[in-house]
């Protein structure tokens, strides 16, 4: 899931899922919208384009990365179920209100590290990848940016294994633990 700072979004978005390595995908396996119509209005919300608002890239691009490579297991075996299945488990995390919920929300104040990583690790009883951007070498606070839940197979809550989900290219790193954290409106 990830926090973006854009007008119109002021929640925890679903950014992806992916499998673990990304082995045996089907790239010529080519995104149909049509498949998915009936989840647009969900997707839209919850799993939307933030840098291109109107565009269905986004999604083409998440399914031939990370679809088509999911698409191995019976139950993510069709564009509709592999963004069902990631919108379903984006709305039972709801991470959002969890944090929410702890009063960890969007503001000027900075939170610890500790803080964020303890009310997950506490209510859903595993170690989340919490990633934070870093705006330059020992600028002593880092940005709240994305944080991944990992699931097993069976779609059950797994501890995040920090070295094997990686999110490359992306300007986000795993967050320092005493560096103070800004959770940006």
């Amino acid at each position: 899931m990830e926090s973006c700072h854009h007008p119109n979004v002021s929640y925890w978005t679903l950014h992806g899922l992916w499998p673990d390595n990304g082995n045996m995908c089907n790239r010529s396996w080519i995104f149909n919208s049509t498949e998915i119509e009936d989840l647009l209005p969900d997707m839209e919300k919850s799993w939307p384009d933030l840098l291109k608002p109107a565009s269905s890239g986004f999604w083409k691009y998440e399914w031939s990365k990370h679809g088509t490579c999911a698409a191995r297991s019976p139950t993510l075996n069709s564009q509709h179920k592999y963004f069902s299945k990631a919108l379903e488990l984006y709305h039972k995390v709801d991470l959002d209100s969890v944090l929410r919920k702890f009063d960890i929300i969007p503001s000027e104040k900075f939170y610890k590290f500790s803080q964020i990583e303890g009310v997950i690790e506490s209510f859903y009883g595993v170690k989340p990848k919490i990633q934070c951007v870093h705006p330059s070498e020992n600028a002593g606070t880092q940005i709240l940016g994305q944080i991944e839940i990992c699931f097993n197979a069976d779609f059950s809550l797994l501890d995040c294994e920090h070295e094997f989900f990686s999110t490359v290219g992306s300007g986000f790193s795993v967050c320092e633990h005493d560096v103070p954290v800004y959770y940006p409106f």
